[in-house]
This record gives structure tokens, C-alpha cells and sequence, in this order.
């Protein structure tokens, strides 16, 4: 069945569809893992967003349950130049196609997703729609124009408190789209969780009376999320706060500084970040669109990346109050920080 990737800017890609069939607006990013697309499908921080992966074939190893980061696919749609439709994996359950379908998730294969990236990273991040009618301009900025994302984090977000036991530290978790294995990496450590939804308030937060604060990943704007930013600095008076990406970025807001919009995002499995402190350089996975762009008076640079020099991690002058804006925890991808970053987290508490 054909369908067709429309751009804001105009420019149209025409390819096949798959997984389940209906029209998707969203956000259009790119991804540059070669493996991971089960973990990118489950992300929370993908949500609102059609993802293109840039590795041509998808879908070789299938799709294994087990893996997952999130009890549901999030991406608004998926864009492959080829699909694997005979996966050779002993773990695998399921196609991918299967998965999309399961999921609700428009499929789009067949066009020339290298092009397609070239666009972004010359242009930048832009809106577009996976449609297989024959819309007229209109239509199209009809469409683009309704879409919004500004209630992501609350819709990925859990909608009750849960708790995770543990005999080691209690940290209190706030949820704005968390992956499962960050989760995981806490439990290692023997750590009390209590999970709480993204918008509970700093006295809901301070009445179980945990060792510390954890601010997970989650999709969308950071400035889009002011009451999130009050309740951390109410918090960060009495308590540890540690975050990681979009936690990252909401605590350089809770501390005085902003942030900006990348140009196409830092999303893919081999950005080298460097430790400041060590001088020491580690692969890292990543996933997001803003970096923090003024960096607050009382905090110091960690980490910064590589490849454009932005912050990637920080940490306050006095309080207890470290971030990081990679994936320590990503799984696939490499492991390097993941113990040197959740050991740090912990020994800080």
C-alpha cells in the first residue's frame, strides 16, 4: 500500500506503508543506532514523534517483549528504508510489522531515509505527516498546524504513585516518561523507589520522606513545564537532586538557567561525551532535542559533548545537585557510564 512522508518545507518522499494503517503528524527526527529500534519504539521521550532510523535494515532480530523500556510503543511513526520481514533471532516473538500493528503505530518503508536525514540536519527538526491520500497544501498545513505536543509529559507520565522496595537508599522518582531500565539500574543498587507522576507537588514528593530526588527522561520542552520546576526548587532545599536528560534540562531552569533547541537532536548510540573531572572520554546513547543553553550561576560544567561542545553534565557549587543529559542507564548501546554514573548518584545521596 503506498503512502507518502510529507515535510513542512514541502519536500515529499513516497514509499510503502506498514504496521497499523492511518494518517500520523508529528515531529520528524532520525536516529542513528544500528541496533536499539525496540528500545527507540518504547522510549517515552520519543512520544509526539515520527522517527526515522538511519540504519537501512530494521527489524532483523525481531521484536522481544523483554527488551522493552516502556509498556508501550510511544513514537508517533516509524520510518525504515527496508523492513526485515524474516527475522533470525532465538529471542524474538513477534514481527515487527506485527508490533506496529499490535501498537496502532503507522509504518512507513521504502524511501531514502539518508535523504531524508540530509534534509534534517541541513534544515533542522520539522513537523511532517504520513498520509496516504493526496493532500493539497492546505490540508497539509491544516494538519501540521493542529499538531502539539505540549501535553506529552502528562500523558507518558504514570497516573498514580507505586513503590519499588528496597533496602538500600529511598528516592523518590518523579516519572515524566521514565525508561524501565533506569528503574532497573536503581534496583541494582538495592535502592527504595517511590515512583510519583510527573506534575505531584514538592509536599506529595517530601511526605514519604525519601533520601533524594531523581527526575527521569520524558518527551517534549522543558520550558513547557513551569509547575515541575517550582516543585524542584522547593525540594532541592532539603533534599539531593539528581536528573538525567529532560531532568537534566528542568533543573538548569529550577536553578536559574534556560535551554535551547538543537538543531536535529542528539539521538544515536556513539556521541562521545567527556568527564571533565577525569578527563576521561565515554561512548554514550542519547535522546533529545534541547540542551541547556545558560548554564545556572551556581552550577559548574561535568561533562560536555564531543561532537558540539554542548553541556552533558553538571553539578551544583554547594548543594547535593548533579545531572546528566545521556543515557547512563541505555540499553542496547554502550555500557561505559552506567556504573560510574549510578554509583555516583548513589554515593552523592
Amino acid at each position: 500500500m503506498k503512502a507518502k512522508l510529507i515535510l513542512e518545507n514541502g519536500v515529499v518522499f513516497e514509499g510503502s506503508a506498514f504496521g497499523h494503517i492511518h494518517e500520523s503528524v508529528g515531529e520528524v527526527v532520525f536516529n542513528t543506532g544500528m541496533t536499539g529500534y525496540e528500545e527507540v519504539l518504547t522510549d517515552p521521550s520519543y512520544y509526539g514523534q515520527i522517527v526515522t532510523m538511519t540504519y537501512p535494515l530494521v527489524g532483523n532480530y525481531g521484536i522481544n517483549l523483554e527488551d522493552m523500556e516502556s509498556s508501550s510503543a510511544k513514537v508517533k511513526a516509524f520510518i525504515v528504508r527496508e523492513k526485515c520481514d524474516n527475522p533470525n533471532n532465538f529471542r524474538y516473538e513477534m514481527k515487527l510489522d506485527g508490533y506496529l500493528r499490535q501498537n496502532g503505530i503507522m509504518g512507513l518503508e521504502g524511501i531514502d531515509t539518508r535523504a531524508l536525514t540530509k534534509i534534517l540536519r541541513n534544515h533542522g527538526t520539522m513537523k511532517g505527516i504520513i498520509t496516504l491520500k493526496d493532500l493539497t497544501q492546505s490540508e497539509v498545513k491544516e494538519r501540521l498546524d493542529a499538531f502539539c505536543n505540549r501535553e506529552a509529559v502528562r500523558t507518558v507520565s504514570v497516573k498514580e504513585p507505586y513503590v519499588i522496595e528496597g533496602v538500600n537508599k529511598h528516592i523518590a522518582v518523579l516519572d515524566c516518561g521514565i525508561k524501565a531500565n533506569i528503574l532497573r539500574s536503581f534496583q541494582k543498587r538495592g535502592c527504595k523507589l517511590t515512583v510519583f507522576p510527573a506534575f505531584s507537588s514538592a509536599q506529595e514528593i517530601l511526605s514519604v520522606n525519601p533520601d533524594a530526588l531523581f527526575l527521569s527522561n520524558g518527551p517534549g520542552d522543558p520550558a513547557d513545564l513551569p509547575e515541575i520546576v517550582d516543585m524542584i526548587k522547593t525540594v532541592a532545599e532539603s533534599k539531593p537532586v539528581i536528573g538525567i536528560c529532560l531532568g537534566h534540562q528542568l533543573l538548569a531552569w529550577a536553578f536559574g538557567g534556560s535551554t535551547a533547541k538543537l538543531k536535529f537532536g542528539h539521538r544515536g548510540c556513539n556521541h562521545p561525551v567527556k568527564d571533565l573531572e577525569t578527563g576521561r572520554v565515554y561512548i554514550t546513547s542519547q535522546n533529545h532535542g534541547y540542551y541547556v543553553d545558560t548554564l545556572p550561576q551556581d552550577m559548574e560544567v561535568t561533562h560536555i559533548s564531543m561532537n558540539d561542545g554542548t553541556v552533558e553534565g553538571m553539578k551544583h557549587k554547594t548543594l547535593p545537585v548533579f545531572s546528566v543529559q545521556y543515557h547512563p542507564e541505555a540499553c542496547p548501546g554502550p555500557r561505559d557510564m552506567q556504573d560510574v554514573i549510578f554509583n555516583r548518584f548513589v554515593e552523592m545521596i
